[in-house]
């Protein structure tokens, strides 16, 4: 397997993130993570670098003064891959609703070139959700049709957090422009990579409803996402995207 690194944002997700860590860690390719915390009250840094002393190689942290954003934590996270030269970077949410056991199946398309972005997909062969209540599902499963009408993106789940790129697709876009900041953040990177040309794939995975922590949707979130799929659709139209 070539040099990957996993990004996982956190805030307070000290209920998770230490089996999170030991889970990836166990996985038979050596994988290095990447953590990147807005400041957690709850000493979720702290669990970090406990576990770190045990992969002190293998795990690396960077701490942040407060909450900046799942975008911004996502963009630093970049920037630190390709100045180290890993070729995959996956993102991850800290919650273990992403399995990490699915990790290898993502990795494993980008680092044999099948593809330029492998997408950990909850609704590619039918709907693969646990946990989660009818409204949320109703909502994600809507905001997926409502994007794709728009963005005209060949995607099912389009927003979806859980994938593995090859370097190059970061390495290609400008992220001086890549503005989202919640969950827009994914329709955006994988709207900007589709329209650059780059070749994507969806995997089937199972996504999990948290058991521990809190969830960090919001009626913000939801409305940056719901705006910014026109945003990028008019940006694309004059060419300046």
């Amino acid at each position: 397997m070539p040099p990957t690194l996993v990004l996982v944002p956190t805030y307070n997700e000290s209920a998770t993130i230490v089996s999170l860590l030991r889970r990836v860690m166990e996985l038979p390719n050596a994988v290095h993570v990447l953590v990147i915390d807005d400041g957690s009250p709850d000493g979720t840094a702290d669990l970090v670098r406990e576990v770190k002393t045990t992969h002190p190689h293998r795990i690396f942290i960077l701490e942040r003064a407060g909450k900046q954003g799942l975008g911004s934590a996502y963009r630093a996270g970049f920037r630190f891959a390709l100045e180290r030269d890993y070729t995959c970077i996956c993102e991850m949410d800290a919650d273990l609703s992403h399995d990490p056991d699915d990790l290898p199946r993502l990795i494993e398309p980008v680092a044999t070139d099948q593809t330029d972005l492998a997408i950990g997909s909850r609704y590619i062969g039918g709907v693969r959700v646990i946990d989660w209540p009818l409204p949320r599902l109703v909502l994600s499963y809507g905001a997926g049709m409502y994007t794709r009408a728009i963005t005209r993106m060949p995607i099912k789940d389009v927003t979806a957090g859980f994938k593995c790129f090859h370097r190059r697709v970061p390495a290609y876009l400008d992220f001086n422009r890549v503005r989202s900041n919640g969950y827009a953040f994914q329709v955006e990177m994988h709207f900007r990579t589709w329209r650059a040309g780059f070749r994507i794939q969806e995997v089937p995975v199972i996504f999990t409803e948290r058991s521990e922590g809190q969830s960090k949707m919001s009626k913000a979130i939801v409305r940056e996402a719901a705006w910014k799929v026109w945003e990028l659709r008019l940006r694309d139209w004059i060419g300046r995207l």
